[in-house]
């Protein structure tokens, strides 16, 4: 049979997994909710049962390993999830150790907006490149930076947090300590809070503004424009700083294309010499949430000749 590899992608809410086979064929799949209050090893004996179950259906041969997707800061080297507000109970948790000691089977860790960026690559907006750029819009602002089909992970594994690029300096104060970060002003939740300052009635999102935007109100474009000009500001430097032929943006806000694009292509125009005269491509992400999914069951493939040597169960 193909050779297949298994991709996790665990997420707040949902705990996803999938066998891939290497044209990128989903072979079997399976979704659950992600139950986190009973712990971290529990957790991970979920994941390594539904894998076990997946690879029971598929067969054991031909199967490559598996990749797991996490939101959060990753010790890439270590196996182990540093900082997650979305998977309480993991910091320092040795997740990988732990499913590769019930499973017998490589296990690879990989930041889930990095593991997208690798989606896309391999099977989504990107497959005729092999260096692009990921920006993935939601609650806040990450992302993936994948150079010569490998992603870029800085040398404390942060890179790609384009959400905390200072795109007005004085800007929104954000979180993090800084002012004016990318993420206060074009993410699903700024969307939100410039609706409320505009007084939208009613339970305010950000699928709201679209839906007022949809039917007309000009104060909801308005709102896209200056999400749109805040990311405009953000992929110029970026084009300028790595000159990559394709950048990437996903997420929930992508419905709103139509209404941030314009002020976006505007602001990247003007502000990056480089984008006018190469063909530079700023386009929408194509996978959607599956983008992880994909791109964890990539790293197997990816890493097939050296992920042996990392069990250390």
């Amino acid at each position: 049979m193909p050779a297949y590899s298994i991709g996790v992608d665990l997420g707040g809410t949902n705990l996803r997994v999938a066998a891939i086979d290497t044209t990128g064929q989903i072979l079997a799949r399976v979704a659950e909710p992600a139950v986190y209050d009973t712990g971290p090893r529990r957790v991970a004996g979920e994941i390594a049962r539904i894998i076990r179950s997946i690879r029971e259906k598929v067969g054991a041969e031909g199967m490559r390993g598996v990749g797991i997707g996490v939101p959060g800061f990753i010790d890439i080297a270590a196996g182990v999830v540093v900082g997650s507000a979305n998977l309480p109970g993991f910091e320092g948790f040795p997740v990988r150790d732990e499913i590769q000691h019930l499973l017998g089977t490589p296990i690879i860790l990989e930041n889930d907006a990095n593991a997208a960026a690798l989606g896309e690559m391999w099977m989504g907006a990107g497959r005729e490149v092999k260096d692009l750029i990921l920006l993935t819009l939601g609650t806040g602002i990450g992302g993936g930076i994948v150079s010569n089909g490998k992603i870029v992970h800085g040398f404390q594994g942060m890179a790609g947090e384009f959400g905390h690029m200072t795109v007005f300096p004085d800007g929104n104060p954000c979180g993090c300590g800084n002012c004016g970060c990318l993420e206060k002003h074009a993410s699903a939740t700024a969307i939100a809070a410039m609706g409320r300052m505009m007084h939208f009635s009613g339970d305010v999102t950000a699928e709201r503004v679209y839906e007022l935007a949809v039917a007309g109100n000009d104060r909801a474009k308005l709102v896209f424009e200056s999400m749109g000009r805040a990311l405009g500001i953000a992929l110029a430097s970026l084009i300028n700083a790595f000159n990559f032929p394709l950048y990437l943006v996903s997420g929930g806000p992508l419905p709103a294309w139509n209404f941030f694009a314009p002020t976006m292509f505007a602001e990247v125009t003007k502000r990056s010499f480089i984008f006018g005269r190469k063909k530079t491509r700023i386009e929408k992400a194509l996978l959607g949430a599956d983008a992880g999914l994909y791109g964890a069951a990539y790293l197997p493939f990816e890493f097939d000749t050296i992920a042996p040597a990392a069990v250390t169960a």
